[in-house]
């Protein structure tokens, strides 16, 4: 990564990702599979993924035959635990399925082909000039929003300083669930004279009650990241009033057909929602904006130029910005670049029926 990106609960210095690449009459479709190093996301990492695929979701694949990727998009819901593990292999299906069509994922979704509004994300940092300097170098770039991490100690200096330096930008703050009702909710609740577009997932993933209480008592909206993980949990958010904004994350979620849905639901309840990342690398990171023209996110993707985070990228055209802030997706998709894959790969396991 460019430099270490630091949240409320760990920081990450370089992307450790899993590449699935399954063949079939000639034809080759990619997923990745993208935890975060570590567990200070969630409780699945690069090594507990690799097994899941390796041991459960490979295997069990090549033992059947495979009719349409939303068939198995629904096989795989019965498999309840490693969403990341999940959405790589659901998302080469879907890859897969498209290339023996002649066509693209996005085609398959129905989403239009458009510009993708982005969002600018930046993390801790040790002072809050740093941050500013951050901000200040990407926004050159056009980038539609600002969403800025914040923890206790770490939240009202730094919104004041964004707030004094670049005035009424489009600005959002993300806690990765560093506080709790008891203990901040007056703090909290004075955000609200920052004019923040939405609070992130300001409360741990579980505490929907605490969210719901919290929603009532302020005017920035709340969005939910962790806790939107399933279609239960969003039926658990609608029904408590627990937030007005979701961040669908692929990877979080289990694959693109239940993101999907997800966002079918969420608009049904009323709820605005917005494309998240990890981040992932360029196979994911295609793979969600395939979808993020979808009616219902209506929000800036959290999706950024590949060079926004990374030295290098493995797809081809590496995901670019515009002046206007917008990602502009090849009418024909991207694809990956063998040669680039091969330099980052440190190791392989191949499966055959």
């Amino acid at each position: 990564m460019r430099e270490p990106f630091r949240i409320s609960n760990g920081v990450v210095s370089e992307k450790e990702s899993i590449v699935i690449e399954l063949h079939s009459n000639g034809h080759v479709g990619y997923g990745e599979a993208s935890p975060m190093s570590g567990s200070f996301y969630s409780s699945e990492t690069p090594e507990t993924t690799w097994d899941a695929l390796a041991n459960d979701l490979i295997p069990d694949l090549l033992s059947h035959t495979v009719r349409n990727p939303v068939e198995y998009a629904e096989f795989l819901n019965d498999y309840a635990k490693e969403p990341f593990a999940r959405a790589g292999i659901e998302g080469a299906v879907w890859d897969l399925h498209a290339m023996k069509l002649g066509t693209t994922i996005r085609e398959l979704f129905g989403a239009p082909l458009a510009p993708i509004p982005s969002g600018l994300a930046v993390g801790i940092y040790d002072i809050i000039d740093e941050l500013l300097d951050r901000i200040g170098i990407y926004l050159a770039y056009g980038y539609q929003r600002v969403k800025i991490k914040i923890m206790p100690g770490w939240d009202l200096a730094p919104l004041e300083a964004v707030r004094k330096c670049f005035g009424n930008i489009p600005l959002m703050a993300d806690a990765n669930a560093a506080y709790n009702l008891a203990q901040h909710g007056d703090l909290l609740r004075s955000l609200d004279r920052f004019g923040l577009m939405m609070i992130e997932q300001p409360l741990a993933a579980t505490a929907l009650g605490d969210l719901a209480e919290l929603a009532r008592s302020m005017t920035t909206p709340i969005c939910v990241d962790e806790s939107a993980d399933s279609m239960e949990a969003l039926e658990e958010i609608i029904r408590l009033g627990a937030a007005s904004i979701i961040n669908i994350k692929i990877q979080r979620v289990g694959g693109l057909w239940n993101a999907t849905r997800m966002l079918t639901r969420a608009r049904e309840a009323g709820i605005a929602c917005w494309l998240g990342t990890m981040p992932e690398l360029g196979i994911a990171s295609a793979q969600g904006l395939a979808i993020a023209s979808l009616p219902g996110f209506v929000y800036p993707t959290d999706i950024e130029a590949s060079e926004r985070w990374f030295t290098d990228d493995i797809i081809s055209p590496s995901l670019a910005i515009t002046s206007g802030g917008t990602i502009v997706i090849p009418e024909e998709g991207f694809k990956v670049d063998q040669q680039k894959l091969e330099r980052y790969t440190t190791r392989t396991e191949t499966f055959n029926t």
